[in-house]
């Protein structure tokens, strides 16, 4: 007899996070970005972005910002900066029974590690911006931990990302911040039951980006 499928909670995002997310669920704003630290003007589509680990935010970030914020312990560890690595693992499986035991209503779904809290994170869009369920360590090995990318992953600033369509997998290892830039433009764009024509094609348009930009992972690489 098997044993019942794992039970997730689901919850709002905290509110912290939400501010994080504003600058992806909204439109622009007719003002000059800046960073978050040291003020100084940035371009749009242009900068760098922080995890705060205290906030669990978003922040924008100047290039020398990033660049000092990249050292392992500077500001004790409180911001992190947002790496630019994009890794597909094109061998990675995941029947419908196993993506049933995330219990996730829609095709696509991210995952990271939560360095303060020790544990997995899996968001996933909705017409309401980011739905959160808890994992419990033994649904993350059995559905994701064959994944070579689950290794890789660095805690707080990167996430996995999958989407199951058709019958398809894909797997990929990508920076947390387009995470919620996804999460943002479902919401702005989510009509009806299914999402609607415009953002379903938003959805494929975007993960046409990433499919591009993303190295595949061999296997015995370890970066």
């Amino acid at each position: 007899m098997s044993a019942p499928p794992a039970r997730a909670e689901r919850r709002p995002v905290p509110v912290a996070r939400a501010r994080g997310l504003r600058r992806f669920a909204a439109p622009p704003e007719p003002r000059q970005e800046r960073c978050e630290l040291c003020g100084v003007p940035v371009t749009e589509g242009g900068h760098r972005h922080l995890v705060d680990t205290e906030k669990r935010a978003l922040a924008c970030a100047c290039t020398p910002c990033a660049l000092l914020f990249e050292r392992p312990g500077a500001a004790h560890g409180r911001f992190r900066t947002v790496p630019d690595r994009y890794l597909s693992d094109a061998d990675h499986r995941l029947d419908d029974g196993a993506w049933e035991r995330l219990q996730i209503p829609v095709g696509v779904a991210f995952f990271f590690r939560n360095a303060a809290l020790d544990r997995l994170v899996a968001l996933y869009p909705s017409p309401a911006g980011a739905t959160e369920s808890e994992l419990d360590p033994e649904t993350w090995q059995t559905v994701l931990g064959a994944s070579r990318l689950a290794a890789l992953l660095e805690p707080d600033v990167e996430a996995l990302l999958m989407r199951r369509t058709e019958g398809r997998a894909e797997c990929y290892l990508v920076p947390i911040d387009i995470c919620y830039e996804l999460v943002g433009r479902m919401r702005l764009l989510w009509q009806g039951f299914d999402g609607g024509a415009e953002a379903r094609a938003d959805l494929q348009a975007f993960f046409a980006h990433v499919e591009g930009r993303a190295r595949t992972q061999e296997k015995g690489q370890s970066r």
